[in-house]
């Protein structure tokens, strides 16, 4: 099949989130150490993760303003080149606030790509689900180096070069994304910014019904992925007794399963609806989190991670469906917008369930996530068997 522009375009955004998120994950093997080394407990390590996942998605909107006033192209190379120079800072970091500041500008940098690299594959793909699915396979195969390489590097050389991964990665993507993808036409290139930011048009997008109900949805799924990503490791070290390493290789595992199956999430959210897709892979989430929980035996642990890991795929569905809802015009402030809504409010899944596990145990931690995924299959369900018009 011949090469097209547009596959390169695909190739670097999905190269471009890829080090975006080897540098969020490359903290969470090593928290532990970190931990240790500043004298915190989780949940005061979960305010600091919470942070850098609030300010990831509080820039979802205004990278998407400023893509539609400037182009896409500047934004996303903002994005990888803030992911390496923030991903430094937190490295070098000589007390706890400052590495705390320095994560949320991590966050916050890193924040830019993802709505404005969905909005540029928007422009040029027809098959938006199988394309978002693609994409997101950055994110997975992320998973699949950053712990594995994290923990290594950090049992054996300490946290602070483990944290510098993101640096390492986002520097060559960089210079690849300047040089292949081309600028892309403004889509609001005369209208003032501050016009965007005006409340009434942000609350009549948000009320809308359907696009009401996939946030709230969205918020419940965002919570679970964020408490995972940023705990897993922890959970088998600190609940299960596994060493660093292995930690480290099952989250890796989990992030290989979520990358294998997203691009069949995507693809069956075009071809069965987003609403059955995203049922499903709430279901065989919470199934997945209450097998970690039940045992240690490495078979349970191993369907535990196939059925987290396709679960979590849940955005491949989920994330479509806002494009469906959504104008061409509105789709890059607009998609934006949802994502800073949903995002901020589920990245409060790193504080609470570090709270979770420090009150209760990390048992009743993850049980608290597969019952948040129960109550999303519950609203689906619902909503395609009554008609509710959601």
């Amino acid at each position: 099949m011949r090469w097209r522009y547009r596959d390169t375009v695909l190739t670097l955004c999905t190269l471009a989130f890829f080090a975006t998120m080897v540098a969020r994950l490359a903290i969470s093997p090593v928290v532990p150490a970190i931990t240790d080394e500043f004298a915190v407990s989780n949940s005061v390590i979960g305010v600091a993760l919470t942070g850098l996942w609030m300010s990831y998605f509080l820039s979802q909107f205004p990278s998407g303003v400023a893509a539609d006033r400037f182009g896409e192209r500047p934004i996303i190379l903002l994005a990888i080149g803030g992911t390496a120079a923030a991903s430094l800072f937190i490295a070098l970091a000589p007390v706890f606030p400052v590495f705390v500041l320095a994560t949320i500008a991590l966050g916050f940098l890193a924040g830019l790509h993802y709505s404005v690299a969905t909005a540029l594959l928007s422009r040029t793909y027809d098959d938006i689900g199988t394309a978002i699915g693609l994409h997101n396979g950055g994110a997975p195969a992320a998973g699949l180096i950053a712990p594995v390489l994290a923990a290594w590097i950090g049992v054996t050389y300490g946290w602070r070069p483990a944290v510098a991964l993101g640096t390492l990665f986002a520097v060559p993507i960089f210079v690849l994304f300047a040089w292949r993808v081309r600028p892309t036409p403004p889509r609001r290139p005369d209208q003032p910014m501050g016009d965007r930011f005006e409340l009434g048009p942000v609350l009549e997008l948000l009320s809308r019904r359907q696009i009401a109900f996939t946030v709230c949805l969205s918020i419940l799924c965002a919570f679970v992925w964020q408490g995972t990503a940023s705990f897993l490791p922890t959970f088998l070290v600190e609940h299960r007794g596994y060493s660093t390493e292995l930690a480290g290789l099952v989250f890796s595992a989990y992030f290989v399963v979520h990358g294998v199956t997203q691009v069949g999430i995507g693809a069956a959210s075009d071809r069965y609806g987003r609403q059955p897709t995203a049922a499903g892979c709430a279901l065989v989430a919470a199934v997945g989190f209450a097998l970690f929980v039940a045992g240690s035996e490495p078979v349970t642990v191993v369907a535990a991670v196939v059925l987290v890991g396709t679960g979590m795929g849940w955005s491949a569905a989920l994330l479509p469906r806002f494009m469906d809802l959504l104008s061409e015009a509105e789709r890059g402030a607009g998609f934006g917008l949802v994502r800073t809504v949903y995002g901020v409010v589920g990245a409060l899944g790193s504080v609470g369930t570090g709270l979770f596990a420090d009150l209760f145990g990390w048992g009743v931690a993850f049980l608290v996530l597969a019952g948040l995924l129960s109550m999303v299959l519950l609203a689906l369900v619902a909503n395609l068997v009554l008609s509710l018009g959601y």
